[in-house]
């Protein structure tokens, strides 16, 4: 049976608000939980890896030996945990760390490098390889092989019917995300709006996926793309988000009205795709019938809801493309820096407040395209994105927690501000590359831009 809710009576919407808000912390105890996935591939011939022989599984018991312990679905490990950290894959092997919630941007880098450190020794002693991009550059989908996870096949089986590029988004898109704090309600609901409306801005500065299946696809983010056709009921740029009312109660509503996928029970997944949370909450799912859920149920229905910016106990910052490892710090340096100092925050919200409701998601669809060239409120996302950076810098300033080193967390956004400064994305240098060094041939990614 389901573990019972906290006092054995069933969920009502408060719970579903309560379970939200207790995430709320004191600006002493703010962290960040960084995530980042990245294609594995085999060094012989570039081509995907699959689970086994030789491939994911194997990687998985390799690391192992640094004191990760497995998570089993079935006979099958599908993941690892060592503290609060965990791997975890992705439906086409795409390999993640998601982080723990740390104190500083050194703490990530550190954190990042170990994780990156140690997958590399396995993945040498056994013929594979990471790259860190948006969109696989040249694998098509029937390509890629399928992670032995129960949630995915749920996915796969229902994505074709809301969306023409779910599986796209399942099987070959990697992304970098960061996972950060909020004090009160308030605080998340100007974190939230300043964000939301600013994750185009971060989507042009990391575009980094301008190929698909071996040929420039138009966008400088096929990734980005990708989210525009998936699923509308749960992507998007949530225009109630910046309506007058916005809380925690306005965004539970909304996570209610999103179909479910999936409810687990005794570690195997029943699919209820396109089932409603809220006949759940009265007992009506035909598949479970009587049965209703737990705070647990509620998670795990959260986690499959795809915008741009998500809230759970936390805000997740979820519209950049992986990059090299050179950017992986970057983006958790940018989202602190803007989130974790109030005049940092302030300065952001001046940035976008102006911006009509009905432009953003214009401009998230023309930023996949044009990156910082696409145009929002008069200006180039370009300008946007170099004000955006420096009021980053000067919040990780203004934090000043120090490395060993005695530096400041700013230095982490150097490579950000070469991009915005010079107006060309990581795509556009791919593409540079392509046109001229690589001879057309972006196989060329898998040796000169893998980890």
């Amino acid at each position: 049976m389901a573990e019972a809710a906290c006092d054995d009576r069933p969920l009502v919407f408060e719970d579903l608000v309560r379970w939200m808000a207790d995430g709320a912390k004191p600006a002493s105890e703010w962290r960040c939980g960084a995530e980042h996935e990245k294609f594995v591939f085999r060094i012989a011939d570039n081509s995907p890896v699959p689970y086994e022989p030789r491939g994911i599984k194997a990687l998985l018991d390799g690391l192992t030996r640094f004191g990760w312990t497995p998570v089993y679905e079935g006979d099958n490990v599908i993941a690892l945990e060592r503290g609060m950290a965990n791997v975890s894959l992705e439906p086409g092997g795409q390999f993640e760390l998601s982080g723990a919630p740390l104190d500083t941007v050194h703490d990530i880098c550190e954190e990042t490098g170990q994780h990156l450190s140690e997958v590399k020794q396995v993945a040498d002693e056994l013929g594979l390889g990471f790259l860190g991009l948006g969109f696989t550059p040249v694998w098509r989908r029937d390509q890629i092989p399928v992670m032995p996870k129960g949630r995915y096949k749920i996915m796969r089986e229902y994505m074709p019917k809301v969306g023409k590029l779910g599986l796209d988004m399942m099987f070959r898109t990697c992304t970098v995300q960061a996972n950060l704090d909020f004090a009160d309600e308030a605080d998340m609901v100007a974190k939230f709006r300043t964000s939301l409306a600013l994750q185009p801005i971060a989507t042009a500065l990391f575009a980094n996926s301008p190929f698909v299946e071996g040929k420039p696809s138009g966008f400088v983010s096929s990734r980005a793309n990708v989210w525009t056709d998936t699923d509308a009921d749960r992507t998007g740029m949530l225009d109630f988000v910046f309506r007058d009312g916005f809380g925690f109660e306005a965004y539970a509503r909304y996570a209610l009205d999103v179909p479910m996928y999936f409810v687990k029970r005794d570690g195997r997944y029943i699919d209820v795709a396109g089932r409603s949370f809220i006949d759940f909450m009265d007992g009506a799912l035909p598949e479970l019938p009587g049965e209703r859920p737990t705070i647990k149920d509620w998670a795990d229905h959260t986690t499959t809801i795809f915008p741009e910016v998500r809230l759970k106990k936390y805000l997740e910052m979820r519209g950049a493309d992986a990059g090299p490892w050179s950017r992986l710090c970057a983006l958790p340096a940018l989202w602190m820096g803007v989130f974790y100092d109030a005049p940092a925050l302030a300065a952001a919200w001046d940035l976008c407040k102006h911006w009509k409701i009905e432009d953003h998601e214009r401009l998230r669809a023309d930023v996949a395209r044009r990156g910082l060239k696409a145009e929002i409120a008069g200006r180039s996302v370009q300008d946007v994105a170099k004000d955006m950076v420096a009021i980053a810098k000067s919040g990780l300033k203004n934090r000043n927690r120090l490395s060993a080193g005695l530096v400041d967390e700013s230095n982490y956004l150097s490579e950000l501000e070469q991009i915005a400064d010079s107006g060309v994305t990581p795509a556009e240098r791919l593409l540079e590359l392509y046109h001229g060094a690589w001879k057309g041939d972006a196989s060329r990614v898998f040796g000169d831009l893998a980890y």
